[in-house]
């Protein structure tokens, strides 16, 4: 089954010949070999470039086992590039594997006949901070599991029940070759057990499994809701009966972001216009290996709704915040308690900003009022939207605030 990734598949035309490498980044099994080398391969080709100008190689393959050596590699791909002066592109697959590799790239960045283009699939190569490594010569393109678009345009039928599988079992492509439950679950979970959590126990050798897979259990068991170090130790103490360090908990929580397995929203103030560091929340980058932490259970559709609205903005190249906006009640005129109102995401791209409120239903008036309180009281002008997990058709009422509903959101990218 082909999927296609589009919106991938533009960013890496857009950064062909920049100069810098370009590196694919993700959760693991997000589909980054497969869209190199195969969908990008195909739009290289489609474009005009000539196959013996487009250098792939998958260290992971047994029969490349000596290109991991650093310069029998420089030498291979040297030998490969032709006489006629024409650009090449070179593709490496778990490029991780070749010693010394961040050495490797930045040599081939130097021949200006190559635009160098890589992908890993573990915890080492995965660290958000291997961009860093390049001295602002990689250009990183976030890979994410299938958004429901993708996923929908791959397995079509009734979208209501595709919204069913896609929130129980998730986006990682893999998961759309098996037809029972049973099967992806297990699919999931051994993924969850043998790849994630060993990559990041081995990469940081840590000695404390218990610990850290305690930490993921209470964080899945707690999508959405704000969260700081802290708090979350308290509650290994009172629920778990475990002792852990607020440090240790920082600590765990970083590893957990540089696997991208979980990304943080922070808490932002948004008539004060600062961030407020005292809380911050947390979503997976998959709801499919968030439900097999948890085998299945605390599948809260609004939870979960929420996670893939964050998602799905993060997907759309949106930087996204929680709000917080403090008003006051009154009482005879005066002001009489401070009440503190949350914005689910207050979503950023350049100088464009838009408030968005999650709600999987608004079944009455009053509901409906409660939603848009926290909206209406940021008092400026940048649009509002209430994204609602039932069918409804788009309206925009008098004071400017749009609803829309959930698919509608998700199938349609221009939706805001």
């Amino acid at each position: 089954m082909i999927i296609k990734r589009d919106r991938y598949i533009k960013q890496l035309i857009a950064a062909m010949g920049n100069g810098m490498v370009k590196i694919v980044t993700g959760i693991r099994r997000s589909g980054k070999s497969f869209l190199l080398m195969t969908l990008f391969h195909q739009c290289l080709t489609s474009q005009g470039v000539a196959e013996n100008h487009i250098i792939e190689i998958s260290l992971d393959n047994r029969k490349n086992k000596r290109l991991r050596n650093p310069d029998a590699l420089l030498e291979y791909i040297d030998s490969r590039v032709q006489l006629d002066g024409g650009m090449h592109y070179v593709i490496l697959d778990e490029v991780q594997l070749v010693d010394d590799f961040v050495e490797v790239l930045l040599s081939l960045m130097q021949d200006k006949r190559l635009d160098v283009y890589v992908s890993g699939s573990n915890s080492k190569f995965l660290s958000k901070d291997v961009v860093t490594e390049f001295r602002g010569r990689g250009d990183e393109i976030r890979l994410y599991p299938l958004s429901f678009s993708e996923y929908y345009a791959a397995v079509g039928g009734d979208k209501h029940d595709a919204w069913k599988d896609y929130y129980t079992y998730g986006g990682l492509p893999q998961v759309l070759q098996f037809e029972s439950e049973e099967k992806k679950s297990k699919y999931l979970s051994d993924l969850y057990e043998l790849t994630y959590l060993k990559d990041i126990v081995e990469r940081n050798h840590l000695r404390n499994v218990d610990g850290l897979r305690t930490l993921i259990r209470v964080l899945a068991s707690n999508i959405g809701a704000p969260t700081n170090p802290k708090r979350i130790n308290d509650t290994f103490q009172t629920v778990e009966n475990i002792a852990m360090k607020a440090a240790t908990v920082r600590d765990y929580l970083s590893y957990l972001q540089d696997a991208f397995l979980i990304e943080e929203a922070l808490r932002y103030d948004v008539k004060g216009r600062k961030y407020i560091g005292t809380e911050t929340k947390y979503y997976f980058a998959d709801v499919g290996i968030r439900a097999a932490i948890l085998n299945l259970r605390q599948q809260e559709e609004t939870h979960i709704m929420e996670n893939i609205i964050y998602n799905e903005l993060r997907m759309r190249g949106y930087s996204v915040d929680v709000g917080m906006v403090e008003t006051w009640t009154t009482s005879a005129g005066n002001k009489t308690a401070r009440l503190p109102l949350e914005i689910d995401f207050v979503v950023n791209k350049g100088a464009e900003r838009i408030y968005i409120q999650s709600a999987y239903s608004m079944p009455t008036g009053e509901k409906e009022a409660q939603e848009k309180r926290s909206l209406l009281n940021t008092n400026d002008n940048f649009r509002k939207i209430i994204i609602v997990g039932d069918d409804i058709k788009r309206k925009t009422d008098e004071q400017g605030i749009v609803t829309i509903g959930l698919l509608d959101f998700l199938l349609n990218p221009d939706s805001i």
